[in-house]
């Protein structure tokens, strides 16, 4: 019977997502499918599946690994310090005022959840309808992380400022509670341990991560199909820190969310990180959630009144206590969007699995409870994914078109910029040769400066451009503003060199830079050998309607995915993929994998359009 169920449930794991792609269903997050699915197969509905000790053990297994994801997910990135947190760029496009980063805002935004969770929490101790003031205190500040994830994914935010600052507040909403729930099981849990025993689990965190991070590079070096150390690390991490958070009295979740973290510092391949998703996502983590839902049995819950109370009274509270956070998100982000960031926060699920396992293993709430919370939760899961759908748009910042400043104005650079201001770009032109700027002014747009040193381009905003082309004569000139334009803080910088001694001597350090550089006779040479080994080349250089264009794939939607099925093959031509330095001739089977860079050619319309999708940080 066990084998059954165990099969009724792994078959529903591979129905549920084939069902939603079949049907169009985007709004709800896999994971509350799942749970409703389990309600369906369980003894609130049909009674297909009874949970069995396999199964159970599967299902701690599952929300091990689930946390364990969860803790991998986190981008320390974002906390430290910059030298600015913007760009100059950045700084006179942005829309509010620039200081209030995703961290700083995250942060006052988190506050204020505790702030009402703890205000919530009191009152329905007062109202006797829930007397565990700090376990109510804990689930009301509990932010589904994986959920949030997947919502940002889907509108390929996770790149930009609102994504980051919506991710880190269910950072916090996840990590807070969980440090939380450590201590609350620690101080009431009958089988806990003194507290300072906790620090073990950081201490034997740290011990870890220094001890494998010399390695880890060797490790990768010789991972192979048959070995896959990379995942066994992975999986002596989750058990070694399970086994000590056990040991010394707190929640095995803890110690899982810390392997995570540890396993993060190390800086994992996106293959590793992929591999780890598809076992967790393809095998664990269902069997996860299709048991809770298995295991919330309606007919009995539904049939107290105290329990039907409770539901929505805990619906209103999870989302009250989210609700501080508009007011933060709006000191940066349009009104809509502060508002549909809001209600995203308010999905929580995970945690809340988590906290209720624990608590009621520890006896400190009843079945009633448990379950009033488990489907307020859900409707969380439900209701907000909905409207944060329904609000979000585009903010201003990330609709600016890409800026490029061009200095010098001659025969190499005017007819670029004539080409570059019929696309998705927004072009300047600067020149110091009273000659050139009437020759060229009635073309292009040109700006005539008396000269150009790096202050004055400074002062002029020259610097303040996503793309800067040094494109004068002066080889000497142009490499002295690379390197100030750098230190400014230009993130790409293109230079001319047609002096190849001076390249010669500077080629090195610019390319250690970052800096780009080219040499019109060697791209003469170039392009005189693909004449001769393609001869379309040319057809394709002069083509006005197609041209070539290069980009990297760093968008999740796009990866593990063959040519032939992306959703603009038909607009698109790739003839060249870039992997590991590597040249690969594409045929409509080849897979795009993270990282790969694409040389594709398409009409100007659509390739604006495409490289934006594929170069979508996700």
């Amino acid at each position: 019977m066990d084998q059954v169920s165990l099969v009724i449930i792994l078959l529903a794991a591979l129905l549920i997502p084939l069902i939603m792609a079949k049907f169009k269903i985007n709004s709800l997050p896999t994971a509350v499918m799942e749970i409703i699915i389990g309600i369906i197969l369980g003894p609130s509905v049909f009674n297909f599946v009874n949970t069995s000790d396999l199964i159970s053990q599967l299902s701690t297994i599952g929300v091990i690994v689930l946390l364990f994801l969860s803790g991998l997910e986190i981008d320390f990135s974002l906390f430290k310090k910059r030298r600015t947190e913007l760009t100059p760029l950045e700084q006179k496009n942005a829309v509010n005022t620039p200081k209030y980063s995703p961290v700083r805002l995250s942060v006052y935004a988190y506050g204020t959840i505790v702030v009402l969770s703890l205000g919530l929490a009191a009152a329905f101790k007062a109202s006797c309808l829930f007397s565990d003031f700090w376990l109510a205190t804990i689930l009301f500040g509990t932010i589904s992380l994986g959920i949030v994830i997947a919502a940002l994914k889907e509108q390929e935010l996770l790149s930009k400022a609102f994504g980051q600052t919506v991710l880190l507040i269910s950072v916090f909403g996840e990590l807070v509670p969980m440090m939380g729930l450590t201590l609350y099981a620690s101080v009431y849990g009958s089988n806990s341990q003194s507290l300072w025993l906790l620090l073990l689990i950081l201490a034997v965190a740290a011990l870890l991560l220094l001890r494998f991070k010399p390695f880890f590079r060797f490790y990768q070096n010789i991972n192979k199909s048959t070995t896959q150390l990379d995942i066994r690390l992975a999986f002596f991490l989750i058990v070694t820190m399970v086994t000590v958070a056990e040991s010394v009295g707190a929640e095995n979740i803890l110690g899982a969310f810390v392997a995570g973290i540890v396993l993060k510092l190390l800086n994992p391949s996106e293959t590793t990180r992929e591999r780890l998703d598809a076992i967790g996502y393809g095998f664990f983590i269902p069997i996860f959630f299709i048991t809770t839902g298995v295991d919330l049995n309606l007919r009995t819950l539904l049939t107290s009144g105290k329990t039907l109370l409770l539901i929505p009274l805990f619906f209103l509270a999870y989302m009250i206590a989210k609700i501080g956070g508009f007011w933060i998100l709006k000191l940066r982000f349009k009104q809509a969007n502060a508002l549909a960031g809001t209600a995203l926060t308010a999905t929580t699920m995970t945690m809340v699995l988590a906290v209720l396992r624990v608590a009621k293993s520890m006896k400190t709430i009843t079945t009633d409870q448990s379950g009033a919370f488990l489907l307020a939760a859900l409707l969380t899961c439900i209701v907000s994914p909905l409207i944060f759908n329904k609000l979000y748009s585009a903010e201003k910042e990330d609709l600016v078109k890409t800026s490029v400043h061009f200095i010098g104005a001659n025969l190499s650079t005017v007819p670029v910029v004539q080409q570059l201001r019929k696309g998705w770009y927004d072009v300047a032109m600067y020149t110091n040769h009273p000659e050139n700027y009437q020759t060229y002014h009635a073309q292009v747009p040109v700006t005539l400066m008396e000269n150009f040193s790096a202050q004055d381009l400074q002062d002029h905003g020259v610097f303040d451009t996503d793309i800067l082309i040094l494109g004068h004569i002066d080889a000497e000139r142009n490499y002295e503003l690379a390197k100030a334009a750098k230190s400014y803080g230009v993130r790409r910088i293109i230079v001319r060199f047609e002096d190849r001694n001076v390249l010669n001597e500077h080629e090195d350090e610019l390319r250690e830079l970052g800096v780009e550089v080219y040499n019109t006779p060697e791209a003469n040479i170039t392009l005189l050998r693909a004449l001769i080994e393609s001869p379309s080349t040319l057809l394709l250089l002069n083509d006005t309607e197609n041209s070539i264009y290069e980009v990297r794939v760093l968008n999740h939607r796009y990866t593990n995915v063959q040519i032939k099925n992306l959703q603009f093959a038909e607009d698109v031509t790739i003839s060249q993929v870039i992997r590991n330095r590597k040249l690969i001739a594409p045929n409509g089977n080849t897979t795009i994998m993270y990282g790969d860079r694409l040389i594709f050619t398409s009409n100007k319309q659509s390739a604006a359009q495409i490289r934006q999708a594929l170069s979508t940080a996700n």
